[in-house]
């Protein structure tokens, strides 16, 4: 995400990258941890869409997609 979004810079929006991996077998707090840090990579300049780095979150434990909702409240408020 990093890559992508230091090449795209203010140009486009990207989306994603919390695995599903980590929603299905992770701990809330795990989740809101990585959730903050791929925020704090990619919101600079805007266009960032906190999301799963999936199409489905069929799997997902409810709390931890709770945790990454959270975060990005928390976390994913800016301005340009």
């Amino acid at each position: 995400m990093g890559k992508a979004k230091k090449a795209l810079g203010d140009r486009c929006c990207i989306s994603g990258n919390v695995p599903a991996s980590l929603l299905a077998t992770g701990s809330p707090g795990e989740v809101k941890d990585y959730s903050r840090k791929i925020i704090e990579l990619c919101s600079e300049g805007g266009g960032f869409i906190l999301a799963a780095g999936t199409n489905s979150v069929e799997g997902s434990n409810i709390d931890n997609l709770r945790a990454m909702v959270e975060a990005s409240a928390e976390y994913g408020v800016y301005a340009k």
